[in-house]
């Protein structure tokens, strides 16, 4: 396999001085390229690539020279940027290739399809020529000597790809480094050029197009801490796990036309990180050459989208995990964790109706408030932790006297959709009664309800998928 070139791209050299690309809500398009750059080249150095990257204080031209004087033909150069719109409600991953090249234009899919399958949050804009650009070429696809693309990660003017730009930044380089593992091993021969496919909606080029006389090395497996008694096998810098461990887990890949496989020496095996689709935590661990699956084993079966169940974390787990995407959050409201495991089991006492699942309510509320950032119409004085509108129209919707009653009337409003069970508490929801009881038991249901949002649910649950992450439940 060749090396692999990365280039955090942002402003223009003037002068001598570096500019910093866009400026948007306290951050710069330099600051967040660099920081994802630097991920992306420690996850592919983990796997065992040559990476270079590329000096920051470069300008275009010194960038062109410095790739050409160490690359060649068999290396491959990527140059990721973000984006900014005037309208905010634009955004999206692009990758964008020298028009008119059928095999460039085939390895652009290849990376995007590679970023969005392992951040599914994150829309996709499709490939693009280079000349679709402003400038009608870019440099950077056209000038150098290596195959290179040039990679738009997200809007920083739109929040949720801000958000996932700086709270998922490790799931954002690992997607970034899928794909350029995948595309260094296609120029330099070692796997098939792949059949261009229309991003996310085609099925992926299957792996049993290898050759099947090829070897691939045995890799161990860990499940849940155990060590399985199958082994994996490496495939292009992708673990691949027996299928049949997958059945185990009671996840039918059977017919799904997006999860890879292939045929080895009369076992079909699926890829690991297709599994992070059903709730599985994929990792990999670089000493012991094993791949680290986890999964929600330890809550109840189907639990995960119902709002009322029983939530599976403690107070410490929510609480490091608002601090860790957001240093500040406690320092207004050091007791949110509380107060939401609180109010979600109270609704559950004494046998009268069910619980509200403190997981899912505290992650909705990370998404409403941007871990506590707000930075909206709603300010935090408020205590409005959902987007609660008010029965007279108020254009900042509800306030509420403190942050416990604030946090009771979000779990009010999420009862009062998920189910017909009567309410615990006095209602401080000035909303309840105007909802239709138990339309919606499960997250996704949410969309379109408690949000205009089609994706909302879906957004929710990313959310919930990462807490779970972080207090390795799941």
């Amino acid at each position: 396999m060749g090396r692999i070139f990365l280039s955090a791209g942002h402003g223009d050299r003037i002068n001598g001085v570096s500019e910093p690309g866009a400026i948007i809500a306290g951050t710069t398009e330099a600051r967040e390229m660099i920081m994802t750059r630097d991920l992306v080249v420690a996850e592919l150095r983990s796997r065992g690539a040559e990476v270079l990257s590329v000096p920051d204080e470069l300008s275009p031209r010194a960038t062109y020279e410095w790739i050409n004087s160490r690359g060649s033909r068999t290396d491959v150069a990527l140059e990721i940027r973000a984006n900014a719109y005037s309208d905010p409600s634009v955004r999206g991953a692009t990758v964008y290739y020298i028009a008119n090249n059928n095999e460039r234009k085939s390895h652009a899919d290849l990376v995007l399809r590679s970023l969005v399958r392992r951040v599914p949050q994150l829309p996709s804009r499709g490939i693009q020529p280079d000349t679709a650009t402003p400038l009608g070429s870019l440099g950077f696809c056209r000038q150098l000597v290596p195959p290179a693309l040039l990679m738009e990660v997200g809007f920083l003017t739109n929040s949720d790809d801000r958000l996932i730009l700086q709270n998922q930044r490790r799931d954002l380089a690992a997607g970034i480094a899928d794909g350029l593992i995948t595309w260094s091993r296609t120029v330099s021969g070692l796997v098939p050029t792949p059949t261009l496919t229309s991003t996310l909606t085609s099925t992926p080029t299957p792996t049993s197009t290898l050759a099947s006389t090829a070897i691939y090395e045995e890799i161990a497996i860990n499940l849940n801490g155990q060590i399985y008694g199958e082994k994996g096998i490496l495939v292009s810098g992708s673990a691949f796990i027996p299928i049949d461990l997958s059945d185990k887990l009671g996840i039918d890949l059977s017919t799904d036309p997006n999860t890879r496989r292939i045929n080895y020496r009369g076992v079909v095996f699926v890829r690991a990180v297709d599994l992070r689709t059903y709730n599985v935590v994929v990792g990999w661990d670089i000493p012991s050459r094993t791949v680290m699956l986890r999964s929600i084993l330890r809550i109840c079966a189907g639990s995960i989208d119902r709002i009322m169940s029983p939530g599976a974390t403690t107070e410490a787990n929510l609480s490091l995990f608002l601090k860790n995407n957001n240093a500040a959050a406690l320092t207004q409201f050091p007791d949110i964790a509380k107060l939401y495991r609180e109010e979600c089991i109270g609704e559950g006492v004494n046998g009268i109706g069910e619980g509200v699942n403190h997981d899912i309510a505290f992650s909705q509320m990370c998404l409403e408030t941007d871990f506590l950032r707000f930075g909206g119409i709603i300010k935090p004085s408020q205590n409005n932790f959902a987007g609660l509108g008010d029965v007279a129209g108020t254009p900042a919707g509800a306030s509420f006297p403190s942050a416990r009653i604030g946090v009771r009337a979000h779990i009010q409003l999420l009862k009062a959709y998920a189910s017909t069970a009567p309410i615990v508490k006095e209602i401080v929801n000035p909303r309840f009664n105007f909802v239709t009881r138990g339309v919606a038991p499960l997250v996704d249901q949410l969309s379109g309800r408690w949000a205009a949002d089609l994706q909302y649910g879906a957004k929710i649950t990313a959310i919930l998928r990462r807490l779970y992450e972080s207090a390795q439940i799941l």
